[in-house]
């Protein structure tokens, strides 16, 4: 039983390594973007326009569009816990607990649905 408490263990600090760094690799880039728009005095889109898709997003990413910047480190922000439920249905698939493996399937499938349809217009 040891050898599998310390897998678990395992398992759980490296989720718990990638959740951190999800946090601060997307604070990095958020603070980048917000730097570049507080230098320049501009977002990278001309009036009230802003990016809406993702496309947009990470064509403004590479152009250096502050805006796109500061939108790809919240997407980033947005999806690491998102990766932390997945794992977490492969960490109880590898345990045989299967009822927390449909648990965790539904709630990993209600937030991609969410994220899918939850475009504010």
């Amino acid at each position: 039983m040891d050898k599998e408490n310390s897998k678990i263990d395992e398992m759980e600090i490296i989720i718990s390594n990638f959740l951190r760094v999800g946090v601060l690799l997307s604070a990095i880039i958020v603070f980048v973007g917000l730097t570049m728009y507080l230098v320049t005095g501009i977002s990278g889109y001309s009036g009230s326009y802003f990016p809406a898709t993702l496309s947009e997003i990470f064509r403004g990413f590479i152009a250096l569009k502050p805006y796109a910047i500061i939108m790809v480190g919240l997407i980033i922000l947005i999806l690491t816990p998102v990766f932390r439920v997945g794992v977490s249905i492969l960490v109880f698939i590898r345990e045989k607990d299967f009822l927390y493996v449909k648990i965790t399937t539904l709630v990993f499938i209600i937030l991609l649905i969410s994220l899918i349809l939850g475009k504010v217009e």
